[in-house]
């Protein structure tokens, strides 16, 4: 998988305080493409894929059989790159901070905007993501400390295999939060209530339950270096859906960049209205 942009690009004060319409305006710029933790906190954050409009019917088909990690919010018109739906003046081929693209089932490279690459039977979907609900546990007392450091998440493939759809198929992806033991229950609570962005975690505590070897060495993001007292926590995650891409094998699919998310103008703790529960 493409490592994102300047991953460590540290994020700018004035950004800390500004709308999602904003953001989207700074990233469409070019001034900012690292991850969006911790931005427009209380607004809905997304994964993005683009794909041809022949297999998008698949893609869905996936979604619906793997809901916790690719809850759909969202298919768009083929050749339709805003989103009306999701906030005034969305663009998908500039206003995320980083892009990935998969060319041919092998990991490529990253990009700022896609405007170049984007076709008349492109089809942009919009799954859910758990930055939406990082402001609800803080708001619940919960530290999160990667976003006190202004840092990312973790994540990690899993030796979890997902259900398959069409051409789409590959293992679970995971993200992982460093939680305070106390914490755990509050959190389970507080995120069961986002199944649009998750839900609550899909596992607590020892790590090879989930095949991984080494908590400090996440495949995406950065190491959360777990603290005395606290416990690792993993929530589904999007980039599930990146992994069955690349297994797929289309000739080109793009996706946002790990932790570069679309921040939509949407609350984050709404259910966005084009979701349907599965």
């Amino acid at each position: 998988m493409a490592a994102m942009i300047d991953p460590m690009n540290e994020k700018p004060a004035e950004f800390k305080g500004l709308a999602p319409a904003a953001l989207r305006a700074a990233f469409r710029a070019g001034g900012y493409r690292g991850p969006t933790t911790g931005l427009a906190p209380g607004y809905l954050q997304c994964n993005l894929v683009i794909i041809p409009a022949a297999v998008a019917g698949f893609f869905t088909d996936y979604c619906a059989a793997n809901p916790r990690p690719c809850p759909l919010l969202f298919a768009g018109d083929p050749g339709d790159p805003t989103l009306p739906a999701m906030g005034a003046g969305i663009d998908v081929r500039t206003d995320l901070p980083a892009y990935d693209l998969h060319r041919a089932g092998r990991p490529g490279e990253t990009v700022s905007d896609i405007v170049g690459l984007w076709r008349d039977d492109s089809v942009a979907l919009l799954l859910g993501c758990s930055l939406t609900f990082e402001e609800a546990l803080v708001a619940a007392g919960v530290r999160l400390r990667h976003l006190e450091r202004g840092g990312d998440i973790a994540a990690f493939r899993t030796d979890r295999t997902t259900t398959p759809a069409g051409p789409f198929a590959g293992d679970l992806v995971v993200s992982m939060r460093a939680i305070a033991e106390a914490d755990v229950a509050r959190s389970r609570s507080v995120t069961a209530a986002f199944p649009y962005a998750h839900g609550a975690p899909l596992h607590v505590g020892d790590p090879a339950a989930l095949g991984i070897a080494d908590v400090e060495q996440p495949d995406w993001g950065e190491a959360p270096g777990l603290q005395p007292g606290e416990t690792a926590a993993f929530w589904a995650c999007g980039v599930t859906s990146h992994l069955a891409l690349v297994n797929a094998g289309l000739p080109l699919a793009i996706t946002h960049s790990p932790g570069a998310m679309l921040i939509a103008d949407l609350p984050a703790n709404e259910p966005p209205p084009t979701w349907q529960p599965s």
